[in-house]
């Protein structure tokens, strides 16, 4: 949101705010559904065909795709729209125009460069449902470029240092504590069932030979 169009009315406001908290969830769970279902046939398949097919290494392979890739993004959604911004808007230079791409598509939004304000803009309609599409398909991209990093080893292997170790859970130690239990008092039986036996084995083994002799003796 830029702040440069802002509900008035007190029933605009209440509407604002039933409409942000719907639709705001709504629109994180489109967009991680689209991106999750871009980044298999934008990432993971062409990093395995190369892994595959031509049997680079996997990691190699998925570091210089991710480099492709976000260059790739950087120039269709930063360089070249702000060389168009800087032609179609009067008052804005490269630098104010790719200022403005890199504050919309980062979701800052400040608000102190908008497109299409000028009421002498030539097709301002048609112009304000272009720059609706590239910040939605931008937005799209930057999620994707992230994904693709985050998913590289070296990255995994990175945040694992700011991963805090999990404690066990009350509930979990006390069916840990349970089993080991279980597990004793069964180990204590088998113990003392084959003390049993020991015990009863000399009586077994003393009777033996004393019906073997009186067999042979007979």
């Amino acid at each position: 949101g830029y702040g440069h169009t802002v509900p008035l009315s007190d029933g605009g406001k209440a509407f604002c705010i039933i409409y942000s908290v719907i639709g705001i969830p709504f629109t994180l769970l489109f967009l991680t559904a689209v991106v999750q279902r871009i980044i298999v046939y934008v990432t993971r398949r062409p990093v395995l065909y190369f892994h595959v097919r031509w049997g680079f290494s996997k990691q190699l392979v998925a570091i210089i795709h991710a480099v492709v890739l976000g260059f790739i993004t950087v120039s269709c959604f930063f360089f070249i729209p702000a060389a168009i911004f800087s032609v179609l808007e009067d008052d804005w230079n490269f630098l104010e125009s790719f200022y403005f791409c890199f504050i919309s598509l980062s979701t800052i939004g400040l608000g102190d460069y908008v497109p299409g304000e000028g009421y002498n803009q030539k097709f301002r309609e048609l112009y304000k449902i272009g720059i609706t599409c590239y910040l939605l398909l931008g937005l799209i991209a930057m999620l994707v470029v992230l994904e693709t990093f985050c998913e590289l080893h070296e990255l995994k292997k990175f945040r694992k240092l700011f991963y805090v170790k999990k404690d066990k859970e009350e509930d979990q130690v006390h069916i840990m504590e349970h089993d080991q239990l279980s597990f004793s008092s069964i180990s204590d039986q088998a113990t003392s069932m084959k003390e049993d036996q020991k015990a009863n084995e000399p009586f077994v083994t003393s009777q033996s030979p004393t019906s073997n002799d009186s067999s042979i003796n007979n």
